[in-house]
């Protein structure tokens, strides 16, 4: 039913999140930055970013670039690993909410539980059911490529995750611009400001697509 889709839903609450790293690397890469919002409907209601305390952290000098990573800011500012991870999770494995992020399913996923097992934790993907990822979102948009009726939200976004095409462009710097977002470029990866226009940008695009 129309009524049931998340462009309607104004108590529909929201966890969207992205971490900055070390590199690019899927297996053994420590996050250093961890930015989330809490949302309810189209409003953010809570901010939370965090820089990882790590003793043995190394970014690359390519990724510092892309970053913005500061060592002096970075040794100031860190926080408890354990403790910015329990706050992060107690939404994260909330059933309340929907975890939301741009390109999370080919990166974001792997980073937490990277974080997870650094801290001697079990893999725990239980949220990928209530996952919604914004890059996705854009190809299933761009392709027209609807949900079939009987996959879950995560199917459907792990099906539009392994498509590719050429001359497909779905980064949140296209689709913002794409979408008429103003942002401003020398901000993007830099998580906190990241999170926040990917929120804006999900509000967008449910209005083009039924989800």
């Amino acid at each position: 039913m129309l009524n049931n889709l998340l462009r309607f839903n104004k108590s529909q609450k929201y966890i969207i999140f992205d971490f900055e790293t070390e590199s690019l690397n899927l297996f053994y890469n420590k996050p250093w930055q961890l930015s989330f919002v809490v949302a309810q409907g189209g409003e953010i209601i809570e901010e939370h970013d965090y820089l990882i305390d790590w003793p043995d952290l190394k970014v690359g000098e390519e990724a510092a670039k892309i970053n913005h990573f500061n060592l002096p800011d970075y040794n100031k500012l860190k926080q408890d690993s354990s403790k910015v991870l329990d706050c992060f999770e107690s939404f994260l494995y909330n059933p309340d909410y929907i975890v939301i992020g741009h390109n999370i399913i080919g990166f974001d996923i792997y980073i937490h539980n990277i974080y997870r097992r650094l801290l001697k934790k079990c893999p725990d993907y239980s949220y990928l059911e209530r996952l919604v990822d914004t890059n996705c979102l854009s190809k299933a948009i761009k392709l027209q490529i609807p949900k079939k009726k009987h996959e879950s939200i995560f199917q459907w976004m792990s099906r539009l995750n392994s498509f590719h095409k050429r001359g497909l462009k779905t980064s949140q710097k296209q689709m913002l611009k794409e979408n008429s977002i103003n942002f401003k470029e020398e901000l993007l990866h830099n998580s906190l400001y990241d999170v926040q226009m990917n929120f804006q940008l999900f509000r967008k695009l449910i209005y083009q697509i039924d989800i």
